[in-house]
């Protein structure tokens, strides 16, 4: 396949769309951090755009009509947005699905402990990340912190300038020689990932006097005592705002940009199409970094369960046409990929890679070696999503997730499979996947959102 460069498509009014679509994107990462901050920045636009809240609509029994706007959001950790087309929904959909969870480092439940006159949460990381990535730099915390009477402390700390920062601390070289010898799996280990939270003592005390100054901090800066951690949900993410990246300014680099990247491309996309024939949807869910487990990922019937309440509430509570809804959807895994990196060129196979700035990226297949855990894309599918790329002028690539031996990672899009739709995995190469901070091309970014536009408007029934 001959690959093109996506700039070499764009007049000086595009180059304007591109960059200015960059600077959006940026202001989403800087303001979602997490799942629920990215919830919430997505229920606000979408009540910007029209639509209204698929439970209110449940409580009042409103009927529900093609052309009506409609999210669904559950346990503030995911969201499910639908534009009813004219067609009947149990003739399909067609959906995006991304996730917008990260990799990062999580509080544990009892996590405070002063040793030598230090004070530290202990953490348990989440996700695929290289502990050693973690050391050394400025982290913020972000989260929610829960009283017993259901008061619900939001807690972000480390993004603004007037914040403090944490760290996790790392050895000095000089007496690092036996630390050096390790490999990289075990040269910090995860039970050392402990956040240093405070030093300073309450005066004249002591013993535990730096845990009773921190806890008197707590109590009178934010709201909470450290019982109760017991019931708070906190992440340890890179703290900093998203950055312009090169001296052309044609890359961003950020943190959590697996997925979050294929997440806002999608919700924008979504936002931007307005009457269709087939009903649309643009799935953003909670776990995948974990395997999609719990009641907020996507192995959870949450989705299922929201698709069966629209059908109840346009006349179709029966179970056959739930499952006729999903199987006649096709859907594109908004996931990322591995961008080709000529400085550690000996993991990847150079002709089925993708490329920085060569445009959006279409897996046929990820899983690992053998294809183990894969979902794997009929070539019929593949057909069809080729033909709505290329009617549409998108700039697009194929890939695999590096050498065939060598390694390999997986979607939500085995999950949605499962329902027997057609899915294939479409998003954005990126560089540094799984570290603190992540590098992608704007122009990627650009055709992705392109991609999933023409994706939702393709009303094409054959594949």
């Amino acid at each position: 396949m001959e690959r093109k460069y996506a700039w070499h498509n764009y007049d000086e009014q595009t180059l304007q769309d591109v960059m200015s679509l960059g600077d959006s994107y940026c202001q989403f990462l800087d303001n979602g951090k997490t799942e629920r901050e990215c919830v919430i920045q997505s229920v606000e636009a979408a009540k910007k755009a029209g639509y209204v809240d698929l439970k209110d609509l449940i409580k009042s029994n409103t009927p529900i009509k093609s052309g009506d706007k409609i999210y669904y959001t559950h346990m503030d950790k995911s969201i499910a947005l639908f534009n009813i087309g004219t067609d009947d929904l149990d003739l399909g959909m067609n959906i995006l699905g991304a996730h917008i969870d990260s990799p990062r480092i999580d509080v544990k439940q009892n996590p405070q402990y002063e040793d030598s006159n230090l004070v530290f949460w202990d953490t348990h990381y989440y996700g695929g990340i290289k502990k050693y990535h973690w050391v050394a730099m400025p982290l913020a915390i972000h989260g929610v912190v829960v009283k017993t009477d259901g008061t619900r402390i939001n807690i972000n700390i480390g993004d603004t300038e007037s914040d403090p920062v944490f760290c996790i601390t790392d050895l000095l070289p000089h007496l690092g020689q036996e630390q050096m010898q390790k490999n990289a799996a075990k040269v910090i280990e995860g039970e050392a990932l402990d956040l240093l939270i405070g030093s300073r003592p309450v005066k004249d005390e002591e013993k535990e006097g730096v845990t009773k100054f921190i806890n008197n901090l707590l109590e009178k800066e934010y709201g909470f005592v450290e019982r109760d951690l017991l019931s708070a949900e906190l992440e340890i993410v890179s703290a900093g705002k998203a950055r312009d990246m090169g001296f052309d300014r044609s890359m961003v680099l950020a943190y959590g940009q697996d997925d979050r990247v294929c997440a806002y491309t999608s919700l924008v996309a979504m936002l931007e199409v307005d009457k269709v024939k087939r009903t649309t949807c643009c799935l953003l869910v909670d776990k995948e970094e974990i395997g999609s487990v719990g009641a907020t990922g996507m192995q959870s019937r949450f989705f299922e369960n929201a698709v069966a309440e629209i059908l109840t509430l346009m006349g179709k509570p029966n179970s056959v046409n739930v499952r006729r809804t999903l199987e006649n959807s096709r859907m594109l895994s908004s996931d990322v990929s591995a961008g080709y990196d000529p400085l550690y060129a000996s993991a990847f196979e150079k002709k089925n890679a993708s490329y920085l700035g060569m445009g959006v990226v279409f897996n046929k297949f990820t899983g690992s070696r053998g294809k183990s855990g894969s979902n794997d894309a009929n070539a019929e599918y593949m057909g069809f999503i080729r033909r709505v790329m290329e009617s549409n002028n998108v700039t697009y690539q194929t890939a695999e997730l590096g050498k065939v031996d060598l390694g390999g990672g997986g979607t939500i899009a085995y999950i949605m499979a499962l329902y027997g739709m057609n899915v294939i995995d479409c998003g954005v190469a990126v560089l540094s996947m799984h570290a603190p901070w992540e590098v992608t091309s704007k122009a990627d970014i650009y055709e992705a959102k392109r991609c999933y536009v023409a994706f939702l408007n393709a009303d094409d029934e054959t594949i």
